[in-house]
């Protein structure tokens, strides 16, 4: 499966190589645009699926994801599982639930990303469902790019890719003087 999701993943146009300015502040010479993966629909209800498959705790009663890089594959993965998806959004630089969406007091929850690059998102969006009163059962992506780092909850990735990231000061592309391009939707 891995190599075949990477192996599409180049086919979409999906990894691009340059010089990227991460939602993180961090830069790299590699950024993974799943949205032009998820572009597909069949694609997506597929990675969805996979991921439903993927994951090996409890059932969860609702999917939550990141708006906007989150919210195909959450949706996707939810209709796998049969239960609701909400997402979050950034309101004043902070992810909240708008919309009308809430948690249920106690409710299982999986938190679906389409990109693990250092997990600030995920772990913005575990405190607005430990706020709305929810239990994050852990989080799943399609790729997993964090090189190692772990979250304190289980989480699963369809494909994991060691990217490497650089601190600004740090990076050998700034030093090359490489244009630097902001391709996320974190402002």
């Amino acid at each position: 499966m891995q190599k075949e999701l990477l192996n599409y993943l180049k086919k979409s146009g999906s990894l691009l190589k340059g010089h990227f300015l991460l939602s993180s502040g961090l830069h790299s010479a590699h950024y993974v645009q799943c949205a032009l993966a998820l572009k597909n629909p069949a694609m997506a209800e597929n990675l969805g699926k996979n991921l439903a498959e993927l994951w090996r705790g409890e059932k969860p009663e609702i999917i939550v994801s990141p708006a906007m890089g989150g919210m195909i594959i959450g949706h996707e993965t939810a209709r796998a599982f049969n239960v609701e998806f909400i997402f979050t959004e950034r309101e004043d630089g902070r992810m909240r639930l708008r919309r009308g969406f809430e948690i249920k007091t106690q409710a299982g929850v999986l938190i679906v990303e389409d990109v693990f690059t250092t997990g600030k998102s995920t772990m913005e969006v575990y405190e607005v469902v430990k706020v709305g009163g929810g239990i994050v059962l852990g989080a799943l992506s399609i790729i997993n790019r964090m090189s190692g780092k772990k979250f304190y909850f289980p989480h699963r990735s369809l494909l994991n890719l060691d990217i490497e990231n650089h601190a600004p000061e740090e990076c050998p592309l700034c030093k090359k003087k490489i244009p630097l391009v902001k391709p996320g939707s974190r402002k």
